[in-house]
């Protein structure tokens, strides 16, 4: 009969789904309800998409070479590997990041690097990590103690704990909890 249909069909926000957000977050469900209207005005469809994500990336640090990095941290947030971050996977890596602890907040650093996500962050994946961070960064001295190689293999050395060649979430969080240079570097906003 004459019923349109919405453009942000599928985008509503249900009771169901605050209270899951409302448990899953520190978030009131007025909050959630702000969130969501502000997430809507940047993604009327509901969906973030990796072109979208890396703009706001580039708007943090628009000097630099935020693509790299920005496609990481999406792959991390699209927690169910659909190719866009919805609202809910977008409220919760918020939260994580702003009301998470700290081994919560480096967990997420961890799921970032590790690129496969196999649980495990070998060197092949970190050089890649460390390289996204000095574009990022806009950092131009690559070489001596500086090369991503060489910062690499000291980080998997003071991270490596089993002689493993690969980093553990357990030792990541852990080993960052210990050194201080080590979580500026790998999780800066931490």
């Amino acid at each position: 009969m004459g019923h349109k249909e919405s453009k942000t069909i599928g985008v509503e926000l249900d009771d169901e789904t605050i209270d899951r957000l409302t448990k899953n977050t520190n978030y009131t469900p007025e909050q959630i309800r702000q969130w969501h209207q502000a997430f809507l005005r940047d993604c009327p469809n509901g969906k973030l998409s990796p072109r979208q994500f890396t703009e706001v990336y580039k708007k943090f640090y628009p000097e630099h070479e935020a693509e790299k990095y920005s496609q990481q941290v999406f792959r991390t947030f699209d927690m169910d590997d659909n190719g866009y971050i919805d609202f809910v996977e977008f409220l919760l890596a918020v939260n994580i990041n702003s009301n998470g602890d700290i081994r919560d907040k480096l967990g997420l650093a961890f799921d970032v690097y590790d690129l496969n996500s196999n649980g495990q962050i070998d060197k092949k994946e970190m050089t890649k990590v460390i390289t996204a961070i000095y574009e990022l960064l806009g950092e131009e001295n690559r070489k001596g103690e500086n090369a991503p190689e060489l910062r690499v293999k000291k980080i998997m050395e003071k991270l490596d704990l089993n002689d493993d060649k690969n980093i553990s979430r357990d030792e990541f969080v852990e080993g960052c909890l210990r050194d201080d240079v080590l979580r500026q570097l790998l999780a800066p906003n931490v």
